[in-house]
């Protein structure tokens, strides 16, 4: 299929650079304006986006009962090698950094409803491909690192128009809102699958868990056809243009604040984000259970990490950069805290709080990057922002993997949170510098 530029329906609203003015059942909304209601759940009086977080949170489901399945399906395959699973997560994030700059390009320029059909197909298909391997028997650790690269190019270019696809189904005036009850149903989704992972894996093996994920796709694509395009708040597309990645960059590295937020996300992604491998090490080396107390920890994490987000919906304008950098260095504290855990009970029982200062790490620097730049660039920042969030993991990761087998489970965590914590304090530093400096040039 051939992607065409959106046509913009003649009775949606058109969101443009310098003209935000928001116009919802009879009342005239600006950006500095607050909608009149204001609860934690505001944006669900969308219906829209009531539509678009339900066949989100089904997807998601199946999305975290995969992740558990993976990991636990490549120990299974390679005899419990650290590295092994390390490497599977870097091949899944790799193509993030190579492509996404592409993705956030086709976010700008086409219709995303139409892109996430694609890349919600795609992803549908490579799950279900894996599945069918590990049910059969027939799966050997190649094979996974084969789809796990194939599923990241499609999550490549899935990223930026799920990302920017929500600021037209919320509106401007609801995005806070909108990005936190995101987070909340993604996180309530990862309290039910690693749970009913678990239970599948140990119950019909590691296969079936995969290919559930395989058919929840077609919930997410049902949201995408039920949505009313009327109802939309469209982007203006960008025009076809050359050099339109490098003017995205350009852009970034003019705005300091947005570059303090990526560089940021950069340290927290690539040595702190990498809970699916740790806890499987965790679980299977240090603690010596099976693939059902895997999948608890997840849900245990997942209880924080809720209601971090349900505290992040309630944000009505985008947080400081001094925010995201205080929540972020607490968050790598927290992570050093748990690889000291003597225990299985008491990891378990650090984990909500390593799920909560996660999720507000995430959701202040999103909602800080998606409120403050200009819509006309919004896919290719964001794009950058996801590339640097999950681009690191294929360096991370392996590191961390080969970390994990050398001196132990324990050292993923402490050693990932203290990459972390200096990369977030030295990030500060670095801004900080480079905006006296600039002071005093001009």
């Amino acid at each position: 299929m051939t992607l065409t530029a959106p046509p913009s329906p003649a009775t949606a609203r058109v969101e443009t650079p310098g003209s935000r003015t928001e116009t919802s059942g009879g009342r005239t909304k600006t950006p500095g304006g607050r909608p009149s209601r204001g609860s934690m759940f505001a944006a669900l009086a969308n219906r829209n986006y009531r539509i678009y977080l339900s066949g989100s949170f089904v997807s998601n489901i199946g999305t975290w009962m995969q992740r558990v399945a993976q990991d636990w399906l490549v120990l299974e395959l390679s005899h419990g090698s650290g590295l092994a699973v390390g490497i599977t997560t870097g091949l899944q994030f790799l193509p993030m950094l190579l492509l996404s700059p592409y993705g956030g390009l086709i976010a700008d320029r086409f219709d995303k409803r139409r892109v996430l059909k694609l890349t919600q197909g795609w992803l549908a298909l490579c799950a279900a491909v894996l599945g069918v391997l590990a049910i059969t028997g027939l799966a050997v650790t190649w094979h996974v690192y084969l789809v796990a690269l194939l599923f990241g190019v499609g999550t490549a270019f899935d990223n930026p128009a799920r990302q920017t696809f929500v600021s037209e189904v919320a509106g401007p005036e609801h995005l806070p809102n909108a990005i936190g009850l995101n987070s909340a149903t993604f996180n309530a989704a990862r309290i039910v699958g690693p749970a009913v992972a678990g239970l599948v894996i140990a119950t019909f093996g590691t296969g079936w868990a995969i290919l559930t994920n395989a058919v929840t796709y077609a919930a997410f694509v049902g949201a995408l056809l039920l949505i009313d395009p009327a109802r939309l708040t469209i982007t203006a597309p960008a025009a076809r243009a050359s050099h339109q990645i490098r003017e995205g960059v350009a852009y970034v590295r003019g705005r300091l604040d947005l570059l303090l937020v990526m560089l940021v996300v950069f340290f927290v992604g690539t040595f702190g984000m990498n809970f699916q491998m740790t806890s499987a090490l965790m679980a299977q080396q240090q603690f010596h259970l099976g693939a059902q107390e895997y999948g608890l920890l997840g849900t245990v994490m997942a209880v924080g990490s809720l209601a971090g987000a349900l505290i992040a919906a309630k944000r009505r304008s985008a947080p400081s950069g001094r925010f995201v950098v205080v929540m972020a260095t607490v968050f790598a504290l927290v992570e050093i805290v748990a690889g000291l855990m003597p225990s299985y009970l008491s990891y378990a029982a650090v984990l909500p709080l390593l799920g909560f200062t996660a999720l507000l790490t995430l959701t202040a620097s999103n909602a800080s990057i998606q409120l403050g730049v200009d819509p006309r660039l919004r896919g290719r920042v964001m794009a950058l922002y996801m590339m640097l969030l999950m681009g690191g993991t294929p360096i991370g990761s392996p590191v961390l993997g080969w970390v994990g087998e050398v001196l132990g489970p324990r050292w993923t965590l402490i050693g990932g949170g203290g990459l972390a914590a200096l990369g977030v304090v030295g990030s500060a530093l670095f801004i900080a510098a480079l905006r006296r400096r600039r002071l005093a040039a001009g």
